[in-house]
């Protein structure tokens, strides 16, 4: 990965108002994450892989919102 400029840090740790169109990427990504985590909910049995798929699902969605939260400018 390498150095990082204090600008780079920055954009990493502070908050990223969402834009408009951001609002609705972000309600997009919510609503796919949490449809994909009830059909795992609903058909994995519990136990450690339900345990982890959950656990990434959640983490997918995080990312994703993240990705949304810190370029505003994409469509």
């Amino acid at each position: 990965m390498g150095y990082l400029t204090k600008e780079e840090i920055h954009d990493r740790v502070n908050y990223h108002a969402p834009t408009p169109k951001g609002v609705d990427r972000h309600a997009a990504l919510s609503a796919a994450a949490e449809e994909f985590m009830r059909v795992i909910n609903n058909i994995v049995p519990e136990g450690r892989e339900k345990s982890l798929a959950m656990t990434n699902a959640e983490q997918a969605k995080m990312w994703a919102s993240a990705g949304v939260a810190r370029n505003p400018e994409t469509v």
